[in-house]
């Protein structure tokens, strides 16, 4: 028995001992066996079957690559061959100690974590550190250098190993799209096994404070190709991802990149627009039209088509700050209204923000606009053009210095003219003129991996007259420096300097003898900094300050030409400076509540040189009235206006897909638009706030409740809100505005009311995707300055001009093959509300007309349903051009919506009339090209 057992016991030692001697021996065991054209998988499984090593590899990614070993390889080990095909075939390997053999096309494999990971030095004698007298780290936190990641399997070390074991570190990056060099904004960034992550910023720029060790990255966007990313963290570090451009077959309706977002994120109020949302949408003569869009989303309206504002939430369209690239724009439309002020080709996304407005945003009360335009791509040269019935547009970017510097340039106009001269002769509108461009250009320059440098000029000129004898021209100039620092991971800051100007300038040659030039000009020189500190994953800090100069020339009025008896007259020019620092800070309480805090201190000075008038204190104000008028000089300080700004809001998740929101905030505006139009007109006044016109000043509050269905697929969201608007402007009856040097007696302080509910269902994925919303708002004003001399409407609260209760909005797109879609636009709303005459009666020997009470009548209902058709080219991705076609109808149904109603007298008798812009169905066609 015990003979047997020391048998036993030697053979199994034979076997433990033989085993890794015999794997050895199989590693380097000859491979006797050539291939020959042989596609790479079936000479791994080939070499399987030889060797008894067990191979991983991707089928797909490998079927391709046809392997050819000669005979001079033939009879060596099984490294060589692999060797080889590492060599010649541009794959990576690795062996384990299992004798595993993974296979990756590109790349590098470890099998094994590094030694020093888990390496624990917190029990080092502090003495020895202290007498090293070295830093941890090797390299300082500030001049941390950036990691890139383009591989997905290969394991990524941050940091120093020698740094402490215990603790968290942070890493910071930016997501860039390895096609075109530019960063990916609003990329979402995730941790699966801590079941955390956060979202890029408008630049790719993310930060996340993490565990110290073994981390699988994910990083996901609409518009480039998923990224999986391996990373060992041993302290602080920067890690840059690199991956490719998205080519998707379906066009997806995405108002956030990530999903859940709408549940998840903290603001509540605010939209999101892709370029490809907008691009969908039909508009009138087929362009993408980023203010249409933006029309179709709940809370958002317009008096009507042809108008060149819009009205959020009960706010007049001056109430809105539009900003482009970081600019101010105030007049972003052209052609009447029928084409916004942005060239679509340019735009990388837009953002509304309505409620829980950023405390970095300031100087209007109901909402931000904030359109953003791509970066030049970085790397090749490319470009579009498109061509429509009135107008054509072209775009060209590209790199100046690979790498580090590009250019982006956008052009748009339109012909319109030559066709208004092919009418006949006895057209109403032979001879009329209406025509504009837009120009763009934008350079980018990194620096470094610290420091960005963006210049962004824009220019814009319309001109019309629709066979009238008076010309109108108007145009923006806009141009801005942003630098763009990273001080630290956790601390980054952005400085912009810039220069707004827009202007208008009316001139009518009919009559010589009365040739007139009318021009306004406004100018707004500004500089902004704003900072971002995030201490840890659940935790952003923003500070800054900014300050505006505004220089306003309010009318001059001058002959023209040498015939001329008109008169000259000039209003005095206006200054003033807008100052605001704020504080914001974002904090994660928990994982299902978050709080957001922060508060915005504005001042307001009017300044020197102007001249003020004063009236007798509680006697109406009118030129009557008038006691005096103050001198000032240069640099004097008229009137000043300051007070905080409040913006809060909360969110808690009562479910993974189900949160509720609040948020309550206070608004300032300095400046006023003065107008006896509805919308964004050519005549528009801008007037600052003096010793006699008060700022406007509003709070809202609002609650909102967010679910996702169907893992995502299909949000809903319900929000409520109440605003109170206090020193709203409003104007007396028979009120002159333009070329008024006494202004504030023909107009009126108001306060107002506002307050609705947005619904809104969007599905964001699959062949047919859009969204459907319905929107219930009312704004009544009140007239209660005490100085106004007159009421209106007994004192009672009237609805303003713009005041719609009910609105409907469906869009909806169907992806029927991979080149063709259909897309409709269905929207209907409330008739807007107007004063007409009523009756007729005598007085003092005249017949006079008796109007109703202000704004209490309406227009008839307004409904319009759009569709349009698009053709994509082939998808060969190596050719010249890429072509597309978008073809369709505007106002599909031909139905007469009226703009405005007017009353004219004819014999004797009063007779209205409706003014419909479209009366009939539109058809458009666009051909566009991307080279």
């Amino acid at each position: 028995m015990k003979k047997a057992i020391y048998v036993f016991l030697l053979v199994l030692g034979l076997v433990v001992v033989r085993t890794p001697v015999q794997a050895q021996e199989r590693e380097y065991q000859s491979i006797s066996k050539g291939f020959e054209n042989t596609p790479l998988p079936k000479v791994l499984d080939e070499l399987q079957q030889i060797t008894g090593y067990r191979f991983f590899y991707r089928k797909e990614q490998l079927d391709s690559i046809r392997v050819n070993i000669s005979v001079p390889v033939q009879g060596q080990p099984l490294v060589a061959v692999l060797d080889s095909l590492s060599q010649n075939y541009g794959v990576s390997y690795a062996i384990d100690a299992q004798k595993n053999v993974f296979v990756l096309k590109g790349g590098t494999l470890v099998t094994d974590l590094p030694k020093a990971l888990f390496q624990d030095t917190s029990t080092e004698p502090q003495k020895e550190l202290a007498q090293e007298k070295k830093p941890l780290s090797s390299t300082p936190k500030a001049d941390i250098k950036a990691t890139v990641a383009s591989q997905e399997n290969k394991i990524y070390e941050i940091g120093s190993r020698t740094a402490p074991g215990a603790g968290r570190v942070t890493l910071s990056g930016v997501i860039y799209n390895s096609t075109t060099g530019k960063p990916v904004a609003g990329a979402s960034v995730f941790f699966p096994e801590l079941n955390t992550g956060v979202t890029a910023d408008q630049n790719g720029a993310y930060t996340i404070t993490l565990p110290r060790g073994r981390h699988e990255m994910l990083v996901k966007s609409i518009e480039v190709t998923d990224a999986r990313r391996q990373l060992v963290l041993y302290s602080d570090g920067k890690l840059n991802i690199e991956t490719p451009a998205q080519n998707t077959a379906l066009k997806e309706v995405v108002v956030q990149a990530e999903a859940a977002s709408n549940v998840q994120k903290m603001q509540m109020g605010m939209e999101r627009l892709e370029i490809n949302t907008i691009k969908q949408v039909p508009t009138v003569f087929g362009e993408a039209d980023v203010l249409k869009v933006v029309l179709t989303l709940p809370g958002v309206k317009s008096v009507g088509e042809a108008s060149g504002g819009f009205n959020v939430r009960g706010g007049s369209t001056d109430q809105n700050l539009i900003l482009f690239n970081g600019a101010t724009v105030y007049n972003p439309s052209h052609f009447f209204g029928f084409f916004s002020a942005f060239n679509p080709e340019l735009i990388k996304d837009v953002e509304l923000f309505k409620s829980s407005i950023p405390a970095k945003y300031g100087g209007r009360l109901s909402s931000v606009l904030n359109v953003n335009t791509r970066t030049g791509n970085k790397e090749k040269f490319t470009g579009s053009a498109g061509i429509g019935l009135l107008t054509s547009r072209i775009h060209l970017e590209g790199p100046i210095n690979k790498g580090k510097t590009s250019f982006l340039f956008g052009a748009r106009t339109t012909y319109s003219n030559w066709l208004f001269n092919l009418l006949p002769d006895d057209s109403d509108f032979k001879g009329a003129k209406a025509s504009f461009y837009d120009i763009n250009l934008n350079l980018d320059h990194q620096v470094n991996d610290k420091n960005f440098l963006t210049l962004t000029g824009y220019l814009s000129h319309d001109e019309s007259n629709l066979n009238t004898d008076t010309l109108f021209s108007y145009g923006n100039r806009n141009l801005s420096l942003k630098w763009q620092h990273d001080f630290t991971p956790e601390l980054s800051g952005t400085m912009v300097v810039g220069h707004d100007h827009y202007r208008y300038s009316n001139y009518s040659e009919a009559n010589p003898m009365s040739a007139y030039r009318l021009a306004f000009q406004l100018d707004q020189s500004n500089v902004k900094t704003d900072f971002t500190y995030r201490p840890s994953s659940d935790h952003t800090l923003s500070f800054g300050v900014s300050s505006i100069y505004y220089q306003l020339k309010p009318g001059s009025y001058e002959p023209l030409g040498a015939e001329s008896v008109i008169a000259p007259a000039k209003v005095e020019e206006e200054q003033a400076l807008e100052s605001a620092i704020f504080l914001e800070d974002n904090f994660a309480i928990t994982p299902r509540l978050s709080l957001n805090a922060g508060i915005r201190y504005s001042i307001y000075n009017y300044l020197g040189p102007h001249q003020v008038n004063y009236y007798a204190p509680e006697e109406p104000r009118t030129e009557e009235s008038q006691t005096e008028t103050r001198s000032f000089q240069k640099g004097d300080f008229i009137k000043t206006y300051h007070g905080p700004e409040y913006r809060v809001s909360a969110r808690f998740a009562i479910t993974e897909n189900l949160s509720v929101k609040a948020g309550y905030n206070t608004l300032r505006q300095y400046i006023h638009m003065l107008s006896n139009t509805t919308a964004i007109a050519p005549t528009d006044i801008w007037k600052l706030s003096d010793p006699n016109i008060r700022p406007q000043h509003s709070e809202q509050m609002s609650v909102g409740v967010y679910q996702n269905l169907f893992l995502n697929k299909l949000e809903l969201s319900a929000e409520f809100y109440n605003r109170k608007i206090t020193n709203y402007l409003d104007y007396k009856s028979a009120a002159v505005l333009v070329m008024n040097p006494h202004i504030e007696t023909d107009v009126l302080n108001t306060q107002g009311k506002a307050y609705g509910a947005e619904l809104m269902v969007r599905k964001k994925e699959g062949k047919f995707n859009g969204w459907m919303s319905y929107t219930y708002s009312r704004i009544l004003l009140r007239q209660d300055d005490p100085n106004a001399g007159e009421t209106i409407n007994g004192g009672d609260y009237y609805p303003a001009s713009y005041d719609k209760p009910h609105d409907f909005t469906f869009v909806g797109n169907q992806q029927l093959s991979r080149r063709f879609s259909i897309s409709m636009n269905v929207t209907y709303s409330t008739g807007r509300p107007v004063t007409i005459p009523v009756a007729r009666f005598m007085y003092g020997g005249t017949q006079k007309t008796l109007f109703s009470g202000r704004n209490d009548y309406r227009i008839p209902d307004y409904f319009r349903a759009d569709l349009s058709i698009n053709l994509e080219g082939n998808h060969k991705i190596k050719q010249l051009t890429h072509n597309s076609w978008t073809l369709g109808v505007y106002n599909l149904t031909g139905r007469k919506n009226p703009y405005s109603v007017y009353f004219t007298t004819e014999g004797g008798q009063i007779k209205g009339y409706k003014l419909s812009v479209f009366g009939a169905a539109v058809p458009f066609l666009n051909f566009n090209i991307r080279f």
